[in-house]
């Protein structure tokens, strides 16, 4: 249970929500782990499997409280949306910046932000790291240009110019991406991105996560009321989840890459786990997706410090973060969106 930008979240998957006096009681069995007025809230979002009370969604409903429920692993489920519930006005907002490129930049600006520093970072913290193990001038080379990418994206005047740097720098972050895999080199290995279908187990993994995550975001974007199909920087496309592609973009290397370079160098997935089709593509075994996603399940409970609020909290929640911080700027209640920048 933990609260940020008056946004309750539950997280223990057996807890139960009721209200009384105007207080949402938090129970697990026999147990009340807490008591919020609901008057000093903004929203609700639970990822337990016992719900919550009619008379709480009810009173949701009759004040504004956005109260959203998810399955323990993240998947979205539904939202009681009242009167006062102010996702129509918000999604009128969205859409208007959406059609409007000069207001939309800036958003995208900060997703690249995002992405750029935080693969800067993961190339650094693995020079720091592993400096015996690996290339450190090659990694120390393609940080550099990392860094200048940082500055040329700022300076980006439009989001086709935008797309162009971040294409680039995108480039030179896996031209030594295969330096980051520390083990069973004959197995694991990264030459370049591939996708439809991967060519080698790396972008097998990097696909299946990466699909993990912007399932993810969906749920996390539809729980504080934007629409996940209208986005800044990816084109609308139907059936593309443009909005949260666009967030994904500054996750991928803090949270996927890193988290499948663990999956490789611990270990973890095996070379078995993966099967090769007819067409070349390698994809994950049943038993390799089972493999991934129980270890998945587990990296989101682990906690960071998150950079813009300096609290503690579960990777597996920064998505809903930073989609609450991304729906406050759409608001205007914040100046800009705040990239999450790992550290």
């Amino acid at each position: 249970m933990r609260q940020l930008l008056n946004t309750l979240y539950v997280t223990s998957e057996d807890v139960y929500l009721s209200l009384k006096n105007d207080n949402v009681i938090v129970q697990q069995g026999d147990n009340t782990l807490g008591r919020i007025p609901l008057r000093s809230l903004e929203s609700i979002i639970s990822f337990s499997y016992k719900g919550a009370s009619p008379a709480l969604m009810g009173k949701c409903s009759e004040l504004g409280v956005g109260l959203s429920f998810f399955s323990p692993r993240g998947w979205y489920y539904c939202s009681i949306l009242g009167e006062k519930n102010r996702n129509v006005l918000l999604r009128r907002e969205q859409f208007r910046f959406a059609d409007d490129e000069s207001e939309a930049l800036p958003f995208a600006r900060s997703f690249i932000i995002g992405k750029i520093y935080n693969c800067r970072w993961v190339l650094e913290r693995t020079k720091r790291d592993h400096a015996l193990r690996v290339n450190s001038e090659r990694i120390a080379t393609q940080s550099e240009k990392l860094r200048q990418s940082l500055a040329n994206v700022r300076n980006c005047t439009s989001i086709d110019e935008l797309r162009g740097v971040e294409g680039l720098a995108a480039k030179d972050y896996f031209f030594t991406f295969d330096d980051l895999i520390l083990r069973d080199k004959d197995d694991f290995f990264f030459q370049q991105r591939s996708r439809r279908p991967p060519l080698d187990r790396a972008n097998a993994l990097l696909s299946f996560v990466y699909s993990l995550l912007t399932s993810d975001c969906i749920a996390a974007l539809q729980g504080v009321g934007l629409d996940p199909y209208v986005g800044f920087l990816h084109t609308d496309r139907p059936g593309r989840a443009s909005l949260a592609l666009d967030l994904v973009e500054e996750f991928r290397p803090a949270i996927a890459d890193r988290f499948v370079l663990t999956l490789i160098n611990t270990g973890v997935i095996k070379p078995s786990q993966f099967e090769v089709r007819e067409n070349g593509g390698v994809f994950l075994s049943e038993g390799g997706r089972k493999t991934v996603l129980a270890a998945w399940q587990k990296r989101k409970q682990e906690t960071i410090t998150h950079p813009f609020f300096d609290e503690k909290i579960p990777w597996g929640l920064v998505p809903h973060v930073q989609a609450l911080l991304l729906n406050r700027a759409i608001r205007g209640d914040l100046d800009a969106y705040p990239p999450f920048m790992w550290k």
